[in-house]
């Protein structure tokens, strides 16, 4: 499956078949959610966000390219990611773009 935030794919013709998307919703444990705490009042990276957002992106883009596989697609262009606090240390990740048919 061919996954890309671009429009177009050179040299590739294809028909549109609709909307692929997938999401998540992840949040930390609360030890981890407390040594964040911590490292939000001496400032610096919050390693373990990051790699829950690294994870919860990488669900996404599978549930995304498992919805354009059941409509039957080739790939998925204009790709795009969003995210939303959905409440206190949980965040969600949505994976979404346009799913085509090579002609």
């Amino acid at each position: 499956m061919l996954i890309t935030t671009t429009e177009n794919i050179p040299g590739k013709e294809y028909e549109i078949l609709g909307l692929a998307k997938g999401s998540t919703i992840q949040s930390k444990h609360i030890g981890k959610d407390i040594g964040a705490g911590i490292r939000n009042l001496v400032g610096g990276e919050v390693k373990a966000y990051v790699e829950m957002m690294d994870e919860a992106r990488d669900i996404a883009t599978s549930r995304m390219a498992e919805s354009a596989l059941q409509m039957g697609a080739d790939a998925i262009v204009c790709v795009r990611y969003s995210t939303s606090a959905v409440m206190a240390s949980a965040a969600e990740v949505m994976a979404y773009g346009t799913a085509v048919k090579f002609k």
